[in-house]
C-alpha cells in the first residue's frame, strides 16, 4: 500500500500558478483544449454513474435478500484485495503527474484519476472489513480470477526486482523484505525505475510518460473488473466493477487521443 508522502492528500482548490494544479497554465495550443475537456466530462460523467448506480443498487430491492457474506476465497474478496494494489500505483502515478505538470490537461487527469481511485480503494477497504476479511493473504496474486485469467503465471509477469539497484526491489509502498514486496506485479503495474523515472521527469516528458503508463495500467486491470462484474456474488461488487471497467476504458480513451496530440503512442498493451 502507499504511504507517507505518497499519498498526499490533493486540495480541493489548488493555490492559484500552482504547477500542480488544473489551473496552472492557459493551453495555448489551438483546437485542443475543447475536445479534450469534452472528453475528460464525458469520462467523469461515467465516474459518477457507478457511484450513482451502486447507491442506486444499494437502495433497491437487490439487496433485500441480504447476499451471503463473501468468503475469504471468494472473487469478491479476490477483486477487492487485488484491484487496492493496482490502484495504489495509480494514485502514486497521478500524484507524481499531478506534481510535475504544467499543462492543465494533465492537471484535470491526474488529479480525477487520483480522487476517484483513492475514493475507489476506500470502498473496496470497507467491503473486506465489513465482511470481517483480512486485506492481504497468502494467495497469489489473481488467482480468484477464472477461465485464462484465474491462477494467472505470475512468474511471467514483471516483477518489482526488476527496478535498477538504486531503486528498491519493492512494490511501491511496501516494506524491503514483506510478502508483497516479493510478489511479481500484476499485468499493466509498472516497475519501480519506471516509477522512479516518472517521479523524476517534468513539464511535457512527464507528461507523456505519465499517459503511457496510465493507459497501459488500466488495460492491464480490465481483466479483473471484467472477471469480477461477471462472477462476483455480491450485487454491489458486480455493479461496482462494471462501472469502473466502463470509466476506465473512457480514460484509455482520452488519455490516447492526448497522447496523440502530443506527438507520442501508447505502450505495448500488457500480456493478458
Amino acid at each position: 500500500m502507499v504511504t507517507g508522502d505518497d499519498h498526499a492528500t490533493h486540495p480541493a482548490d489548488p493555490a492559484p500558478g500552482s504547477a500542480a494544479g488544473p489551473a496552472a497554465s492557459t493551453d495555448s495550443r489551438p483546437g485542443r483544449s475543447r475536445g479534450v475537456t469534452i472528453l475528460l466530462l464525458a469520462a467523469a460523467a461515467v465516474v459518477l454513474l457507478l457511484v450513482g448506480a451502486t447507491l442506486g443498487l444499494a437502495l433497491s430491492g437487490a439487496f433485500r435478500a441480504e447476499p451471503a457474506t463473501p468468503d475469504s476465497s471468494s472473487v469478491d474478496a479476490g477483486f477487492a484485495r487485488d484491484m487496492i494494489v493496482h490502484h495504489d500505483q495509480g494514485v502514486l502515478m497521478a500524484h507524481y503527474a499531478e506534481q510535475n505538470t504544467q499543462d492543465p490537461e494533465i492537471g484535470v487527469m491526474a488529479y480525477d484519476i487520483g480522487y476517484t481511485q483513492t475514493d475507489q480503494i476506500g470502498q473496496m477497504q470497507g467491503w473486506l472489513s465489513l465482511w470481517d476479511l483480512p486485506e492481504s493473504t497468502d494467495a497469489p496474486r489473481m488467482s480468484w480470477m477464472s477461465g485464462d485469467h484465474g491462477g494467472h503465471d505470475m512468474g511471467a509477469m514483471t516483477t518489482a526486482g526488476s527496478a535498477p539497484t538504486s531503486v528498491p526491489a519493492t512494490t511501491p509502498g511496501t516494506t524491503p523484505g514483506t510478502a508483497a514486496a516479493q510478489t511479481p506485479l500484476m499485468p499493466g503495474m509498472a516497475t519501480n525505475s519506471e516509477i522512479a523515472h516518472l517521479q523524476g521527469l517534468r513539464g511535457t516528458e512527464s507528461d507523456i510518460y505519465f499517459l503511457q503508463l496510465m493507459i497501459r495500467h488500466h488495460q492491464g486491470g480490465q481483466p479483473m473488473m471484467q472477471d469480477a462484474a461477471a462472477h462476483a456474488t455480491n450485487p454491489v461488487v458486480r455493479n461496482f466493477a462494471e462501472k469502473m471497467a466502463q470509466s476506465q476504458s473512457a480514460e484509455i480513451a482520452v488519455m490516447t487521443q492526448m497522447l496523440a496530440e502530443r506527438g507520442a503512442e501508447p505502450l505495448p498493451a500488457p500480456a493478458g
